[in-house]
């Protein structure tokens, strides 16, 4: 029994293992990332970790008072430290590093502290690497302001209304550091549990704190970027919060070590799973959102494990969509992956012009090339395979020859369906590149001129592409001699969903008295701002048949947020309008929503007018939601603009000040008299 634990958990918990989330790419993920993600079990079992031997034997609490704390720094031989904190050692770093020396009591309330306690690996000048105390003795860190991964970037490119996030552009652990000297300062009295009335308090101040500490992670230092920590722990609360850390330290073959090395965990994202274990807190940073999931399932704490998920969820974009499908793959999170497809399959062409894609993985890479559901033409697929084997022979090294190229993409390229292209884009584009063979090349431009065609090697059938789906917002379509009019005005209506889809385009009416020619502008706002306009034209046959008219690229909505679709036409002023609106619609697997805009004057709402149909791409099956949706939209659902002046004369039903009357009272349409 003992055996086969130890055997599963050697390679588990090997804090020695290399971590693919790396600072800088997060990009690489090898073969070595599955031995690393496996964990121990909770029924007890070896735990493969390496002791930071430096000879500072058992670690001590620090005592509550400051005088004598001095003088056990200086017994150490450790550096003088003035009472604002630098210790020698801290006075040497780099002009990019951040020393936190003021702890706050809260997040919002800054204090002065009598010092700081570097917790950097190094040892004396003022540091130890046990967390050896400086006058005053605040825990504090001293980390690279290092700029964001391409990947972590992405993620964070876009901001979030109330993700409780603590980004510092300076020093992303401000926060921890400050928390942590806020705890020593608290725990300094020696009657500091008569002011924390409950458990999880008492806990919390033991979060990042020497006090009682009977166990330090040396967390950080696979990649010469990172930093290395001296983080403090607790064994009891750790293991009642882990399977993994229970297993380390009180299972059938645990031992009694004080220092684990833990190189393959980035230190903030170690610290954010310690938080949550000590406060049930759960902060996450863009920059380091990745990392805390890869600590989350090493650790095997799936809650948090569960938030990171949701968080990339809402973050997810076309722009990081590719990498993060490359990650999700590794964690086994098969709906975050589900979600990445969705993206990936709606916005092809955005997701593989990305600045990520180059750097994903040759599997996920070819998954991507063999989708039958993209949405996007095989000339930007193959463009996109030549940056991703561009970017390849930059990493290994070599000439970015065509030759090279080739042999990268091996039968990846065999994915790209060439065949379906036009004659132009092979000529003008794949032929020039050297990529294929003089044999190859020739019996591509047969294939495309000749009756008796060749075999080839590439697949020589378009891709399916997605469906797309409509929203019918109206039960029904009218006309009247007086109605529906249009002289620059705008028809515009508010809608909310509850799952993620991506609009493609708006279905319009047309002429009611005969064929027609129309111009139209038709726009995607959301808050006031604009995703996404086109200027275009289509042609009425005039009879009550909807008109589709398409934005250039799909755009991702987002649930639980309204948006506003709006259109202004130009052409025969007399045409369809719909009639007997639903303000919810339930179209396969996704809920819409519908309200009045302020931005409609000409009499759109609710009840009738334009804008019948909404088309888009969306979720083909229903997938199971471990927990609500998250909103990234300021404005929740119900709390968009309630319409004014004509959108709320359409959903009452009656006419508006410029006359289109969606019911169809028979009032002059132009005020004016005409008919």
């Amino acid at each position: 029994m003992a055996s086969s634990s130890s055997s599963n958990n050697s390679s588990a918990n090997n804090h020695g293992g290399h971590n693919p989330l790396n600072r800088l790419s997060l990009k690489s993920a090898g073969k070595r990332n599955q031995e690393s993600m496996s964990h121990s079990q909770p029924n007890g079992g070896w735990i493969n970790v390496e002791t930071l031997n430096n000879g500072n034997g058992l670690l001590h609490s620090p005592p509550h008072n400051h005088q004598q704390q001095q003088q056990q720094q200086q017994q150490r031989g450790g550096g003088g430290a003035s009472p604002a904190g630098g210790g020698g050692g801290a006075s040497a770093s780099a002009d990019h590093n951040i020393q936190i020396t003021q702890p706050i009591s809260a997040p919002s309330s800054p204090l002065a502290s009598p010092g700081a306690l570097n917790s950097s690996s190094s040892s004396g000048g003022g540091t130890g690497s046990g967390g050896g105390g400086i006058s005053g003795s605040p825990t504090a860190f001293c980390l690279p302001s290092s700029s964001a991964a391409a990947a972590v970037a992405a993620i964070s490119a876009t901001p979030t209304s109330g993700s409780g996030s603590y980004v510092c552009s300076a020093g992303t652990n401000w926060h921890f550091a400050a928390v942590a000297a806020s705890n020593a300062i608290d725990t300094a009295d020696p009657n500091w549990q008569a002011s924390k009335a409950t458990v999880l308090e008492r806990n919390a101040a033991m979060f990042n704190n020497e006090l009682m500490s009977d166990v330090k992670f040396i967390v950080g230092g696979e990649f010469d970027i990172d930093p290395i920590q001296t983080i403090p722990a607790h064994k009891y609360i750790l293991a009642t919060g882990s399977s993994v850390f229970y297993a380390m330290f009180y299972g059938g073959l645990a031992e009694n070590k004080q220092e684990i090395k833990v190189p393959d965990v980035e230190p903030t994202a170690f610290l954010t799973l310690l938080r949550y274990l000590y406060c049930d807190e759960i902060k996450l940073e863009p920059e380091h959102i990745l990392a805390t999931l890869y600590a989350a399932k090493k650790y095997i704490v799936p809650h948090l494990a569960r938030a990171c998920v949701n968080y990339l969820e809402v973050k997810l974009t076309a722009k990081n969509a590719c990498l993060l499908l490359s990650q999700s793959r590794l964690f086994e999170e098969p709906e975050l992956m589900q979600r990445c497809w969705e993206v990936i399959d709606a916005q092809a062409e955005m997701a593989v012009k990305s600045e990520d894609f180059v750097d994903i993985d040759l599997k996920t890479f070819e998954s991507i090339l063999s989708r039958e559901t993209l949405n996007c033409k095989e000339i930007h697929l193959f463009e996109a395979a030549l940056n991703w084997a561009l970017n390849a022979c930059e990493k290994m090294s070599i000439d970015d020859t065509p030759q090279n190229k080739r042999r990268l993409l091996g039968q990846a390229l065999h994915l790209i369906r060439i065949p379906t292209m036009s004659l132009e884009e092979f000529a003008n584009g794949v032929a020039q590149t050297g990529i294929l063979s003089s044999q190859e090349t020739i019996d591509m431009f047969l294939h495309f001129t000749a009756k008796m065609k060749p075999s080839l090697g590439f697949p020589t059938r378009c891709r399916a592409g997605l469906k797309t789906q409509v929203c019918h917002r109206f039960q029904s379509c009218a006309y009247r001699s007086n109605q529906w009019r249009y002289r620059g005005r705008c028809d515009s209506i508010q809608f909310s969903v509850d799952r993620r889809i991506f609009i493609v385009g708006f279905g319009l009416y047309g002429s009611s008295t005969g064929a027609a020619n129309y111009n139209v502008k038709i726009e995607l706002k959301r808050l006031g701002r604009t995703l996404a306009e086109n200027d275009t034209k289509f042609f009425s046959d005039g009879s009550s048949n909807t008109f589709h008219v398409f934005f250039e690229n799909p755009i991702q909505i987002e649930p639980e947020c309204y948006y506003t679709a709006s259109v202004i036409l130009d052409g025969n002023e007399l045409s369809f309008f719909g009639q007997e609106g639903m303000s919810e619609v339930l179209m396969g697997n996704v809920t819409f929503q519908f309200q009045c805009s302020s931005e409609s004057t000409n009499g759109t709402g609710v009840q009738g007018g334009q804008i019948p149909e909404l088309i888009f791409y969306g979720p083909t099956t229903v997938t199971a939601m471990s927990s609500p949706t998250n909103s990234v939209c300021a404005t929740p659902i119900g709390g968009g603009g309630s319409g004014s002046g004509g959108a709320t004369a359409a959903a009452a039903g009656t006419a508006t000040s410029n006359g289109n009357n969606a019911n169809g009272s028979g009032e002059d349409p132009a005020g004016d008299g005409s008919t």
